[in-house]
């Protein structure tokens, strides 16, 4: 489905959240965190847009997921149309995971989160983080 901003929501996850009766959200970051919330989605998501893989090339690209919650993911990914999964008729079965044109279109935004977090400071990540934001109590 097109939204009136030309934003595009996979019909699948509008009759979930009507089945639900959930507020469907208007904001656009609010729809992209409903699609793409938790740890490993956009790495995930990350991967996939290098090319489709295998279930299990996935896993060893994602260090530390389980194989439950890649599953699970990709289940997901798959009803909210961001992801196609192809069985092919092999001996043994292969199974390969792709971006469809909607998860694609994620690239610009996975971009501008990889330009943003290679601004960070790594003293953001020490075990005592800079403050930018001081408490009137520190100058007494």
């Amino acid at each position: 489905m097109i939204c009136y901003d030309g934003s595009v929501t996979s019909n699948a996850l509008l009759k979930k959240m009507v089945r639900q009766r959930k507020k469907i959200p208007s904001c656009g970051v609010d729809r992209f965190l409903m699609l793409l919330d938790g740890p490993w989605a956009t790495l995930i998501v990350r991967e996939l847009l290098e090319g489709p893989l295998r279930f299990n090339d996935l896993r060893e690209a994602l260090p530390g997921i389980s194989a439950h919650t890649l599953s699970h993911r990709l289940k997901q990914f798959e009803r909210y149309g961001i992801v196609t999964r192809t069985v092919f008729a092999e001996t043994p079965p292969r199974v390969v995971y792709a971006l469809t044109p909607l998860g694609e279109a994620l690239r610009d935004v996975l971009a501008a989160m990889r330009r943003w977090g290679d601004t960070v400071p790594d003293a953001v990540f020490a075990e005592e983080p800079l403050s930018i934001h001081r408490r009137s109590s520190d100058f007494t």
